[in-house]
């Protein structure tokens, strides 16, 4: 009980902070702020991102100097690994939505104990929208709790994924799926299969634990899954923060997309 209540405190003490650092971002959006490229050019970090990530860095530290911190938009400590709990933030997953004035960014911070996820929220200010759970209790957004999608064999699976990683599927299988339209933000991707919007996604390689983590527990937390290939819950704080090709969705959900993925 003491556990559920210091969970309960970490996700007030985040959702606070993720809304602080939301209407920074807020501030930046449709304002054209300064843009680097980072990863030999292939990722965008606006001055939005590091405006965010400062407020979230301010808050979060002062409240749990004990908590170990990792954030896309810091360099990586690896004072980290020893710690029990950690902070996993993205300050703005969707940036490249976000510069190019899509609206479903958000920003996403979980707290991480001992390699899962105990607490998460993800802000979409631009949306107005609020995700959040701690792991004793229910999925919630904007106050109202969200469950996934329902799906029965023969539905139409609406999914959001690739078609690069859709065209590994039997052509039988691809009838009866339906791709959805992109989403920047893979977080934000994550909580619409949470609130049943859409029935699962994939999620390619090289995904890290900033984008997921608390997207993870909202989805575990709403009745779904995000798992790898060999259907094992993730592991996050390891000394590598990227992972594999991941498959999310209820349970029927889960269960479909890995069968087509071990028959390829």
């Amino acid at each position: 009980m003491m556990e559920d209540r210091r969970w309960q405190k970490d996700l007030d003490l985040i959702r606070d902070a993720a809304r602080q650092a939301g209407e920074v971002a807020l501030g930046f959006f449709g304002q054209s702020p300064e843009v680097w490229w980072k990863n030999e050019g292939q990722s965008p970090v606006s001055a939005a991102d590091f405006a965010a990530n400062d407020r979230l860095l301010s808050v979060l530290r002062a409240a749990r100097p004990d908590y170990g911190w990792l954030s896309e938009e810091n360099d990586d400590d690896h004072a980290r690994l020893s710690a029990d709990t950690v902070f996993v933030v993205d300050p703005i997953d969707g940036t490249r939505g976000f510069i190019q004035g899509a609206t479903n960014w958000c920003v996403s911070v979980a707290v991480v104990h001992k390699g899962a996820p105990v607490a998460g929220v993800l802000f979409a200010p631009a949306l107005g929208e609020e995700f959040y759970a701690a792991i004793d209790g229910p999925a919630l957004k904007n106050g109202k709790t969200i469950s996934v999608a329902e799906h029965r064999p023969d539905d139409v699976l609406n999914i959001a994924a690739s078609a690069e990683m859709v065209n590994k599927f039997e052509p039988e299988y691809r009838k009866l799926l339906s791709r959805v339209k992109h989403v920047p933000s893979l977080a934000y991707r994550l909580a619409m299969v949470a609130d049943g919007r859409i029935d699962g996604t994939l999620v390619a390689r090289n995904s890290h634990d900033w984008d997921l983590a608390a997207a993870d527990l909202i989805l575990f937390r709403a009745g779904g899954s995000l798992v790898e290939t060999d259907g094992s819950r993730l592991v996050y704080n390891r000394e590598t923060v990227k992972h594999a090709t991941l498959f999310a969705g209820g349970e029927s959900v889960i269960k479909s997309l890995l069968r087509q993925a071990h028959s390829g």
